[in-house]
């Protein structure tokens, strides 16, 4: 699709730091005002301030946690309160538990379940009719390669991820024909702050060659400007080749061979059968 970025305004979540940054200076160097939403008050005012000084574009910062219960409502508020109208909306927030469900935090779980699928679902929703409204517009939400295998010691995470990129193609496929795109942008372990907090255990998710946020960032705008963007891309060969391979294995198989990649002690175990 033909994207003219310089009459887009995007509403980013996550966006102080890893791919919401990323995706924040991509779209500021090509002229899209932005509403930068994030948790880090001081960080982000000052990203934004940033951002508006290099690119001369318009950047609006709103501190908000994410895992309100009337988050679409509320962060709708806000940004009319600004006099801001927006005409895109990228669901890029998220953060992970690393521990055996039975071991897990249930209060914590709970926030994540709030942050990585009600979140989008409401904010999402809350905007459509503006985004629907400009018509040239696009959503695009971050899922990952978590979506399309099972997640031991990271369940929820893995299901919350399936859950974007089901909802995602269901609304690439709505709205076909009405000037507003969505899709999912797929990434597999990525040099972010994501592990941060999730204890020395989950380094395990970092051990690989990592891909770099912007290689995500240019991944999914390259897949935004291409003619007929489909529902779903994914970033990086080795994450799209490891896709293929899944849906040639049994579900039994890809469980096993997961636990062997999210298992903490695995360069000392070998590859269950």
């Amino acid at each position: 699709m033909t994207v003219d970025y310089r009459s887009q305004t995007v509403l980013l979540t996550g966006a102080s730091s890893g791919i919401g940054a990323a995706f924040a200076a991509a779209l500021a160097a090509r002229g899209s005002n932005l509403v930068l939403v994030a948790r880090r008050a001081e960080r982000l005012a000052s990203m934004a301030g940033e951002l508006a000084r290099t690119y001369d574009v318009r950047v609006e910062a709103i501190p908000f946690d994410l895992s309100q219960s009337a988050v679409g409502s509320e962060l709708r508020k806000a940004v009319a309160d600004r006099g801001v109208e927006v005409t895109s909306l990228i669901n890029n927030a998220a953060f992970g538990t690393f521990a055996p469900f039975a071991d897990a935090d249930t209060a914590r779980l709970a926030a994540e379940i709030a942050v990585d699928v009600t979140a989008p679902v409401q904010l999402t929703a809350a905007f459509m009719p503006q985004m629907l409204s400009a018509a040239n517009g696009f959503v695009i939400n971050v899922a990952s390669v978590s979506a399309y295998f099972p997640s031991p010691r990271m369940a929820v995470y893995g299901a919350t991820k399936a859950f974007v990129l089901s909802f995602t193609e269901s609304l690439w496929t709505e709205l076909r024909g009405t000037g507003l795109t969505a899709f999912a942008v797929c990434p597999g372990a990525t040099d972010t702050e994501f592990t941060t907090g999730m204890g020395p255990e989950a380094r395990v998710l970092t051990s690989g060659k990592l891909r770099t946020p912007e290689n995500v960032v240019t991944t999914a705008l390259a897949h935004l400007e291409r003619r007929d963007p489909g529902p779903t891309v994914i970033d990086g060969r080795f994450n799209q080749f490891g896709v293929i391979m899944s849906r040639l294995m049994s579900r039994r198989r890809n469980a096993m061979i997961m636990e062997h990649v999210f298992n903490p002690n695995r360069r000392s175990e070998p590859a269950a059968a």
